[in-house]
């Protein structure tokens, strides 16, 4: 969340960094000041009965002392009447500092001066096209990956919809072992400096608050309410709260760590839009990447990061391009983000295969997390993008490789991975 005393002290500049997200996202600035001040006034004035309470019970204790039961017991009354009104405004304080936690928690991070301004995702500019020709793809590489999978035996949704629903694949033969075989490769092509970690697939409220995904998108994760827990929509979210309440060592930083986990999503806003093959799905597999730092490094880290899941869709043979999200299309919790689309010439589409996002000190402030520096404590900073999703990569390779015969060639870089196999058929 942002910090409560920037609100405080420069409102406006607050006032229209929200703005940028949206006409009317800064009108919240002035409840979080009312809440902010109505929180610290309560606040005080418990303090102020507490201290009169203790001097109070001081004196009762003299007056007993000298024998003035008369006195002692006049004082007493009032301390009592006292600690009724102290706690009246204990509760009164803690009422209004939790709905501006809660007011804090759903309103969003402040955007980067360098994200691009912009309404909707009409707006987002593309700054580079990398390997992409459309007039070099022939008739048997414009053929739907749906089509081919399901041809090839490789893709059956009939079966995972039966199982598990609607938007639930389910990935069979040469196509379990490609999808993989993609996690494997991006595991390894970022082994040299990324811790690797294999975090719970279920976490609690706390955590997923931690990351901006609750409360405001709560309709879009999977809630198993008998045990109040939540399935993860993302390797982030276990990552992020790794080092929740703890000041960690600057020697420490960049702390660079990276998940394979599977990751659900609801979908929920899905009504309307593509959802054929494995456009849009409820499960998929993710092969994640994080990253803790201090405020200086986080330029650096930001573009590390792009660096590396851009070098894994190059090594593909993939044609992709990179997209700056405008403000208009910011994900909530983030300051900035760089999204790699990934060309399918069957579906003929530009697909988000990773966001690679800069939160600030947002996630880290709600997740508690900081480091040592000079006078104290910083909120360190988090970024995190995907090295590999599986289901658009896992797309676009079938369509991209299709071969006249309707088979797929195995990419040469997944080929280790493939027991020795560089075809699909």
């Amino acid at each position: 969340m942002i910090d409560v005393r920037l609100v405080r002290t420069d409102p406006e500049r607050v006032r229209a960094a929200l703005e940028r997200r949206g006409a009317g996202t800064g009108a919240v600035v002035d409840e979080l000041r009312r809440l902010d001040a109505q929180s610290r006034d309560l606040a005080k004035a418990r303090d102020d009965l507490r201290a009169g309470i203790k001097r109070l019970s001081q004196q009762v204790g003299a007056a007993r002392k000298a024998g003035d039961t008369v006195l002692a017991d006049e004082l007493s009354a009032r301390s009592r009447a006292m600690g009724d009104e102290a706690r009246a405004t204990e509760d009164a304080a803690e009422a209004a500092g939790s709905a501006l936690r809660d007011l804090l928690l759903r309103t969003p991070n402040l955007p980067s001066d360098d994200a691009p301004d912009g309404a909707s995702e009409a707006d987002n500019p593309v700054l580079r096209i990398e390997g992409f020709d459309p007039d070099a793809y022939a008739p048997h590489q414009r053929v739907p990956h749906w089509e081919t999978g399901a041809a090839l035996g490789i893709l059956d949704l009939e079966r995972g919809a039966r199982m598990s629903g609607s938007m639930f694949a389910m990935m069979r033969r040469g196509g379990a072992t490609l999808a993989r075989a993609l996690c494997q490769l991006a595991l390894d092509r970022n082994a040299d400096a990324f811790e690797e970690i294999r975090p719970p697939t279920v976490v609690r409220t706390a955590t997923m608050v931690s990351t901006g995904h609750l409360p405001k998108f709560a309709d879009e994760a999977y809630h198993v309410e008998r045990d109040d827990l939540w399935l993860i929509p993302t390797a982030e979210v276990p990552l992020t709260s790794m080092a929740a309440g703890e000041v960690l060592d600057p020697a420490d930083l960049p702390m660079r760590l990276m998940a394979h986990t599977a990751c659900f999503r609801r979908e929920a806003g899905a009504a309307g839009r593509d959802t054929r093959g494995l456009l849009r799905v409820h499960e998929f597999d993710k092969v994640e990447i994080l990253a803790y730092c201090t405020a200086a490094q986080a330029q650096a880290v930001h573009a590390e990061l792009l660096a590396r899941a851009e070098g894994t869709l190059a090594a593909l043979g993939l044609a992709y391009r990179v997209v700056d999200i405008c403000t208009g299309d910011l994900g909530s919790s983030s300051a900035r983000t760089w999204d790699l689309e990934v060309y399918a010439p069957g579906c003929d589409l530009w697909l988000e295969a990773s966001s690679v996002s800069w939160f600030s000190d947002y996630q880290a402030r709600r997740a508690g997390i900081r480091y040592r520096e000079d006078g104290g404590n910083a909120v360190a900073h988090t970024l995190n993008g995907s090295a590999l999703a599986v289901p658009r990569v896992w797309a676009a390779i079938v369509e991209a490789y299709r071969t006249e015969d309707g088979g797929v060639t195995v990419p040469e870089v997944l080929r280790p991975y493939f027991r020795g196999a560089d075809r699909i058929a």
